[in-house]
């Protein structure tokens, strides 16, 4: 089992930035692919971005590229998702989530461990 917790969320002016934090605990993450969705009101849930653990590869929805950075601190087992130049459509929960190494980055179906997302509203 993995536990996962996310905080950084908050109220922020557009144009403003955040940067969320996921700690995982429990068992060796060293396998693991952390992973960033978000889900706004009636809406599914996108997939933002994902960084492979060990190795550190990181993959970007192509609408979050540019204004999001997915990093990781391997010492602090956690993960991290900076977030620049916010805008309004940006309001949602986001979640981090853990999955066996392997593709499928974008699928949330294929995570296995979850954490219990924070709210980010970007007003306007």
């Amino acid at each position: 089992q993995v536990h996962l917790v996310e905080s950084g969320g908050g109220l922020v002016q557009a144009g403003g930035s955040l940067r969320l934090s996921c700690a995982a605990s429990g068992r060796p993450i060293n396998r693991y692919t952390m992973g960033w969705f978000r889900q706004a009101p009636g809406k599914e849930r996108e997939f933002v971005a994902a960084i492979t653990w060990r190795d550190g590869d990181i993959y970007y929805a192509t609408s979050m590229k540019g204004r999001f950075t997915i990093s990781r601190d391997t010492v602090k087992n956690t993960g991290y998702l900076q977030m620049n130049t916010l805008k309004p459509e940006d309001t949602a929960v986001y979640f981090c989530a853990m999955k066996a190494s392997g593709g499928n980055y974008p699928v949330a179906n294929v995570y296995d461990f979850w954490g219990q997302g924070t709210q980010v509203t970007v007003s306007s």
